[in-house]
């Protein structure tokens, strides 16, 4: 299989490698890079004219269904 250095330098790769990685991403450097564009690419900052939009088409669809359950009321009163 192989011999003692060899399970020894594995040990200290498996040791070693996940130390290194928390090292690595943990820099600000890193974080101001690459999460800080990486956030503002996912959630960009709002557009007060689209959120209007979108809350005029919210309300406008709200609106249409409640129209529909009131007349589909007022059918199933009058039968």
């Amino acid at each position: 299989m192989g011999n003692w250095q060899l399970e020894v330098f594995k040990m200290t790769l498996y040791m070693s490698f996940p130390v290194a990685m928390f090292h690595y991403f943990n820099q600000p450097e890193y974080y101001e890079d690459y999460v800080t564009k990486l956030k503002q690419t996912v959630f960009p900052p709002v557009n007060k004219q689209r959120d209007d939009e979108l809350k005029d088409a919210i309300k406008k669809i709200q609106q249409s269904q409640d129209l529909r359950i009131l007349q589909a009321m007022e059918q199933g009163s009058k039968q």
